[in-house]
């Protein structure tokens, strides 16, 4: 079993700065893939940021630019930098990681971007 916690969500104005966080439970040294998905109210969960090896990251086009996703492995925590916040920005974002083929996710932390 895998758990992850994410926090640092919250409300802030467009043009604004968050930085989530996700503590994994256990040394994510060997995790290649974890990331970052959001689900806004009424729409489905979409793909945000990911690491998809160790080093090589990918993003979603609507967050390219503005949304920088980095791994500390000696804390095994991956942060989400987000920056110029819109308001289309606001859901709830979650972490997730693939261990062993089996995927997990967080419970998710709300952001909120007004204008």
């Amino acid at each position: 079993q895998v758990l992850l916690a994410e926090a640092g969500g919250g409300l802030v104005q467009a043009g604004g700065s968050l930085r989530l966080s996700c503590v994994v439970s256990r040394n994510i040294f060997s995790i290649n893939r974890i990331g970052w998905y959001r689900q806004a109210t009424g729409k489905a969960r979409e793909f945000v940021a990911t690491f998809i090896t160790s080093i090589l990251t990918t993003y979603a086009d609507s967050v390219k630019g503005r949304f920088t996703i980095s791994r500390d492995n000696a804390k095994n925590t991956v942060y989400l930098q987000m920056n110029s916040l819109k308001p289309e920005d606001t859901a709830v974002y979650y972490c997730n990681a693939v261990v062993f083929g089996s995927d997990y996710w967080g419970q998710g932390t709300q952001v909120t971007v007004f204008s």
